[in-house]
């Protein structure tokens, strides 16, 4: 069984017999965890282990695992800092801001694959503009080069741990004052006013990356539809003038910016149509039994084989990983960044 292009959560910390049903669904490609998933980090591994083996190729599971207040799981997991505090080191130390950027990379894909969990939705690379109170301080930086320099490191970092890297939100969600879980962000910006908010994807494809996380944000200067259901963006610039071949993931169907888009069925086939590889629908589980009882698409070949290549590389056992001299190293450079006044002047915007 091949893996499908639906992505769903589950309601706790382990699998309950009518969502193993839905997990054998041939549309379920993926499983993503959220903080009422986790207990402690045996529970995660459990956990973990019994949706791998639910299926061969077993699916994909992930989280949001970035830092700061987006890290669904805490005891027992090391307490990573916000993007904004790596940027604010990188404002006066760019060496060791870019040291640290990988480290912390590192460390978060490390901790999650010594449980299993195949990628984290990380690193964030929308600009800082002090304007979106969602992103916040989880983007780096004001300046798209700084964004792009510390993301490369970050990713790098991941790849290090044996994990693929998801920036997001593409193409763009700092300039934007709505938050897209409740209503739809409008952007009245044009393709060519982008340049900044599309630097780090050029930069990060340019280096590799492995997976976007498309927004559900509309530009009606070139489309009228969200930037999730819209081939222009996705086909058009991402595929086609960024020159893009990774796994498209849309941001969670069932969130409010896209309710306008038609019922679940309808924004999942007009997502497909768009380019994406896999749709993210969770929190909701009318949702998500309409889409697996009404949705009528096979797998793409090409989808499955871009989403096969975000199953998780080498990991460590938990024990094994504290004793690498790695795991150390990022503990010591933690306790700097804990450690370290915040600046009076905000390098995050410099």
């Amino acid at each position: 069984m091949s893996l499908g292009p639906l992505m769903i959560d589950l309601a706790g910390t382990r699998i309950q017999p009518d969502e193993r049903e839905m997990l054998l669904h041939p549309l379920v490609g993926g499983v993503i965890l959220f903080s009422r998933n986790y207990a402690d980090p045996e529970q995660l591994t459990e956990l973990v282990s019994a949706i791998h083996a639910v299926r061969t190729p077993p699916l994909l599971v992930s989280v949001d695992h970035e830092g700061g207040r987006v890290q669904r799981f805490r005891g027992g997991f090391s307490r990573l800092p916000p993007a904004r505090r790596i940027g604010q080191l990188y404002g006066t130390d760019r060496e060791a801001g870019l040291a640290a950027a990988r480290s912390m990379g590192w460390l978060m894909a490390a901790e999650l694959r010594a449980h299993g969990v195949d990628l984290s939705f990380a690193p964030t690379v929308d600009l800082d503009y002090g304007v979106n109170e969602a992103i916040g301080d989880r983007a780096y930086h004001r300046r798209a080069a700084a964004v792009s320099e510390l993301a490369i490191a970050w990713m790098h970092g991941m790849r290090d741990a044996g994990m693929a890297a998801t920036a997001k939100h593409f193409p763009g969600h700092g300039a934007v004052v709505s938050d897209s879980h409740v209503s739809l962000p409008v952007d009245r910006r044009a393709l060519g006013d982008l340049d900044d908010e599309l630097m780090p994807y050029r930069r990060l494809i340019a280096n590799g990356l492995p997976a976007v996380m498309v927004a559900h944000i509309l530009f009606p200067a070139e489309h009228d539809r969200p930037a999730s259901l819209s081939r222009f963006w996705i086909e058009g610039v991402l595929r086609g003038q960024l020159r893009f071949q990774g796994a498209v993931f849309t941001d969670d169907l069932s969130m409010g910016a896209v309710a306008a888009g038609g019922d679940i069925i309808e924004r999942s086939q007009q997502a497909l149509a768009a380019g994406c590889d896999m749709l993210l629908v969770c929190n909701n589980r009318a949702d998500t039994d309409a889409a697996l009882d009404g949705l009528k698409v096979a797998p793409a070949p090409v989808s499955t084989l871009r989403l096969a290549r975000m199953h998780g590389r080498e990991q460590h056992s938990r024990a094994e990983l504290m004793a690498l001299p790695a795991f150390r190293a990022a503990q010591e450079t933690l306790g700097r960044l804990d450690a370290t006044p915040s600046l009076h002047l905000d390098a995050g915007r410099a």
